[in-house]
């Protein structure tokens, strides 16, 4: 019998050939396809409805070139847009161009605008005033050097003024000539000199005349070690003639080739949301880089800690802004804290220092966390702090809703580049008795400078941080949870896009919506090997509660409005389930993990035929003065889109008694080994 021979179509042998190459190629790459395979699956899971509803959805912002900055600060205006601040941006060759960038965004129409930025605002404090502006005080004087780039010797003079009649401004370029050494340093900045303090006996009638001083960052004329000095020496400031040369003088120590820190400036800024500019306002009385701003009760702002000009850690001088004079004046006594320490408004006008702060500072000098009054400086301590040897670069947040007074401290490591971080959380209850920290749920992994975010929901959503100090040896942590604080447990949900560390965090949108910012890793591989660069990549965190599926509430007021404490404002709102409580949320501030601005507050309310009739409390330690967020939270716990209220200065609130002196006043002789 005979059989067709059979052959094998074209299309099958392509086919065929086709498989051994891909089986081929599967061999020689199989990590990277399955890698490949496995990011389409992950990006197909990520945009399930079903995953978004219980995990959130991340996106990323659209922002064009020119607009694109390595976000150090971020602040939410009551304009609904953001402010967002680089200044030289952690960049020296920005500082040294005079490179300061400051952006407005608007996030409902993705529009974003160039601001003119006077001052190098990188490392500044900032916090929101009653009127709705934003404080900006403090920044860049000069950038850190360590050892190894020092080329001339440098450090701190002391300048002092003996003349009683009168200040003494010496400009930049003063030269100052030692009496024993020889050597001429050369001041990098202006600086004031008050005049001495004079006094008089009531009884004796007799005349006392103490010697005023100011520091300013003196460097050799040269470069090379002869021009090191290694004693005490009394300097002549030169061009002075007659009583002036002889009253006023310098005094330094060694002048050396040590690391030189970061230096800061007094300038102070408020920024104008309607104008959308920068308007000057007095300069604070100490130089801050990294400081904290804290706004009070009555519509002022504390001011604490920070790098001088000089780049050392201000010495407790700590001080008060008042919005209506637009002068800075010290607080009375002195008490010392880290840069960036983490100070929240609380009860009857005090001051909560969780612990948690940002890179400088002893170890061993005011890092225990504690309650202070800012009236008798009197400070009582918080025990019960686990890891209190990890708080630096730790977050703390103010637990929802504020009225239970409860906060958290999330993660933290060991001071300055110590390897060490934790990943637990540690909640203390000041309306308790006794307050005392306890560990609450371990976050998702180790981590140092994660971001906080209180959701309108009640709960706080924490993302990102590094495992190890500035995300070095590849630690970015690419991990978010939600912690509900009455369950007393998180959950994690969806990753986040990009590593973020120190230099980034996030802030709450007026639409429930969440922003992070920025990231600026010291190595771009896990050998540490490479140099790594700013992350400015902007990504919008839409959490689950906006993918529940139906309508959201409405409220149907959109215009502003003015509410005092303990009064009352009625809000129209169209919703499809019941309404379950209403939320009154200040505006954050952001900036190297601290966000102490951020607290969301329970309103009472009751249900009309077309809405809600909503009380504020009358508490100004609660609610301090300023712009608001207020929103309604369906039995879901799905938000409606926030409007903006305006909370005004208590009638008849007091300040407290912290009025110390103001600039230019202080007389009593600094200590010459500063």
């Amino acid at each position: 019998m005979n059989y067709r021979r059979y052959r094998v179509s074209r299309r099958t042998r392509r086919m065929a050939v086709g498989s051994a190459v891909v089986l081929v190629l599967a061999g020689m790459n199989g990590p990277a396809i399955w890698g490949y395979a496995s990011d389409q699956y992950h990006e197909y899971k990520i945009n399930q409805p079903g995953y978004k509803e219980k995990n959130g959805h991340w996106t990323v912002v659209d922002v064009p070139e020119e607009y694109r900055i390595n976000t150090i600060h971020a602040a939410l205006l009551h304009t609904g847009k953001i402010l967002l601040i680089a200044g030289s941006g952690n960049n020296a060759a920005n500082f040294k161009a005079k490179s300061f960038r400051t952006v407005l965004w608007d996030p409902v129409k993705n529009s974003f605008k160039n601001v003119p930025t006077p001052k190098d605002l990188f490392c500044a404090g900032h916090t929101q005033l009653p009127d709705g502006k934003l404080l900006v005080a403090g920044g860049t004087q000069r950038y850190e050097k360590l050892g190894g780039d020092v080329t001339k010797a440098g450090g701190l003079m002391v300048v002092h003024n003996e003349d009683p009649d009168k200040p003494m401004t010496l400009p930049a370029g003063t030269r100052f000539t030692g009496k024993k050494n020889g050597k001429t340093f050369e001041s990098k900045d202006p600086v004031l000199v008050p005049r001495a303090k004079k006094t008089q006996d009531e009884e004796t009638r007799k005349v006392t005349v103490t010697v005023s001083t100011a520091r300013v960052y003196v460097e050799a004329l040269g470069k090379g070690h002869e021009y090191e000095t290694g004693l005490t020496d009394n300097y002549s400031v030169r061009g002075l003639k007659g009583t002036d040369a002889r009253n006023i003088y310098g005094i330094a120590n060694k002048l050396s080739f040590d690391k030189k820190d970061f230096q800061g400036i007094k300038d102070s800024y408020e920024f104008d949301p309607v104008a959308e500019r920068y308007v000057t306002v007095d300069p604070m009385n100490e130089a801050r880089w990294y400081p904290t701003l804290t706004t009070l009760q009555d519509g002022r702002v504390l001011s604490v800690s920070g790098l001088d000009e000089i780049g050392q850690v201000v010495p407790g001088k700590n001080e008060i802004y008042d919005p209506k004079t637009k002068k800075w004046t010290y607080l009375p006594k002195e008490r010392f804290f880290p840069t960036y320490p983490a100070l929240f408004l609380t009860d009857k006008g005090r001051i909560f220092y969780t612990g948690s702060n940002a890179g400088y500072g002893p170890a061993d000098k005011g890092r225990v966390p504690g309650v202070w009054d800012l009236t008798s400086n009197d400070f009582t301590e918080v025990p019960g702090m686990s890891d209190p040897d990890v708080l630096e670069t730790s977050m703390s947040v103010l637990l929802p809703p504020a009225q239970d007074q409860r906060y958290m401290v999330l993660g933290g490591g060991g001071v300055g580049e110590d390897k060490k971080s934790t990943a637990k959380t540690r909640i203390v209850d000041l309306r308790a008795a006794q307050p005392r920290f306890r560990d609450g749920p371990d976050l998702y992994a180790k981590a140092r400078y994660p971001s906080s975010v209180i959701l309108p929901d009640d709960t706080v959503l924490t993302t990102n941080g590094s495992g190890d100090y500035r995300g070095r040896s590849d630690s970015n942590v690419l991990r978010a949870e939600i912690y509900d604080p009455g369950k007393n447990r998180g959950h994690a949900v969806a990753d986040p896009l990009v590593g973020r560390n120190y230099h980034s965090g996030a802030l709450l949108l007026p639409d429930g919506r969440v922003m992070t910012f920025g990231s600026d890793s010291l190595f771009g591989d896990k050998a540490n090997s490479k140099p790594a660069t700013f992350e400015q990549q902007i990504d919008l965190y839409t959490p689950p509660y906006l993918h529940q599926g139906g309508k959201r509430p409405e409220i149907k007021d959109t215009a502003p409005r003015t509410v005092e404490l303990g009064g009352k404002t009625k809000l129209r709102t169209v919703q499809k389930r019941p309404l379950a409580k209403v939320r009154l949320i200040r505006p954050g501030s952001f900036t190297h993990v601290t966000n102490i601005e951020q607290r969301s507050i329970a309103l009472d309310f009751t249900r009309e035929a077309d809405g809600v009739s909503v009380t504020l409390p009358k508490d100004s330690s609660l609610v301090p003065p300023g712009w608001y967020m207020l929103t309604v939270v369906d039995d879901r716990g799905v938000p409606a889109e926030a409007v903006w209220v305006r909370v005004p200065k208590a009638e008849g609130e007091a300040a407290a008694k912290t009025d110390g002196k103001g600039a230019g006043e202080e007389s009593e002789e600094e200590s010459e080994e500063e």
